[in-house]
């Protein structure tokens, strides 16, 4: 099938295509334009772990080796006590996140409250139990990243949103404000409430694809975009199956030949960086029993694309 069918049938708002920073392909659906912003969902996580290497770079945090409750006081005695970063970015904490978004007292719907709620989402994290001991296997885990924007917010004593135009969004020259939800209480949703036009979602594929430069400043640690993008856990097989993906870095899904940053309803940023090609699309899957299914058609979308934009002269 050709672009304009997939994003059809799949219900793409934007689909973007850069190759040495330079666009190929960029259409629009579902009556959006390049002005709007698009909720990040997941991919936001990677954004936040993005800012927790800024903060190592700038001094805030001393490693990634550093224990979590260090900056959190509120988790010191439960289950995250004895957590370091890495693990909280690797979603190997071993801290027990029922992901249950249709039960409204469930952690997953509990955090889609919090937004909208005065409650510290750091005490909330800081009761949940123990389910295997840190690093023992991946477990996808939104309160990890949620703690994650905590982190770099207790660190730097900033807003995310403020943090990120500081380190970002003004030296790299994203082309419009993004958009951050922050909670009566007075915290952004690190695991993913960013909002961004599809022009800077590709804008933050290609920053990675920089090496984590922004206009020749080192903004992470040299070094920390291959940590970052590297197989740091090796996933369940079933995440192969559905979208290719084969291990987890700090936020980021690994591919044989890329990695990605991925959201729910079809968000995605996918970075080839041997052939300097970077895909973003945006989506609005229905929600059903069929999301694997989109997943296996935008994986099979984007390697067409990437595909056609490596011979593309």
């Amino acid at each position: 099938m050709d672009v304009d069918t997939y994003m059809k049938a799949h219900r793409a708002s934007g689909v973007i295509v850069l190759k040495n920073g330079e666009v190929l392909l960029e259409r629009y659906g579902l009556g959006r334009t390049a002005d709007d912003v698009w909720l990040a969902q997941s991919v936001g996580k990677t954004v936040t772990a993005f800012l927790v290497g800024a903060a190592i770079q700038d001094g805030y945090i001393r490693s990634m080796d550093d224990l979590v409750a260090d900056y959190i006081p509120q988790l010191k005695g439960g289950a995250y006590d004895g957590v370091t970063i890495r693990q909280l970015l690797t979603m190997t904490s071993g801290v027990k996140f029922d992901e249950d978004y249709v039960n409204p007292d469930g952690d997953g719907s509990q955090i889609w409250v919090w937004p909208f709620a005065k409650e510290d989402p750091a005490a909330y994290l800081g009761r949940l139990p123990r389910a295997d001991r840190p690093r023992a296997k991946f477990v996808y885990n939104n309160g990890d990243a949620f703690l994650a924007g905590i982190l770099v917010s207790k660190a730097t004593g900033k807003y995310l949103s403020a943090y990120l135009a500081e380190k970002l969004w003004k030296p790299f020259g994203m082309e419009k404000p993004a958009y951050w939800v922050v909670s009566p209480y007075g915290l952004e949703g690190g695991d993913g409430t960013l909002s961004m036009t599809l022009r800077d979602y590709a804008r933050f594929g290609q920053f990675m694809l920089d090496g984590g430069k922004s206009n020749g400043v080192q903004v992470v640690p040299l070094g920390w975009v291959a940590d970052a993008t590297r197989a740091q856990v090796t996933l369940p097989s079933e995440f192969e199956d559905e979208n290719g993906a084969t291990d987890y870095g700090y936020y980021w899904w690994i591919y044989k030949d890329a990695y990605a940053a991925r959201g729910h309803a079809g968000q995605a940023i996918y970075v080839y960086p041997e052939d300097k090609v970077v895909i973003a699309v945006n989506s609005a899957w229905p929600e059903s029993e069929k999301a694997r299914d989109h997943w296996q058609a935008l994986y099979a979308f984007v390697q067409a694309l990437h595909a056609a934009a490596v011979v593309h002269r």
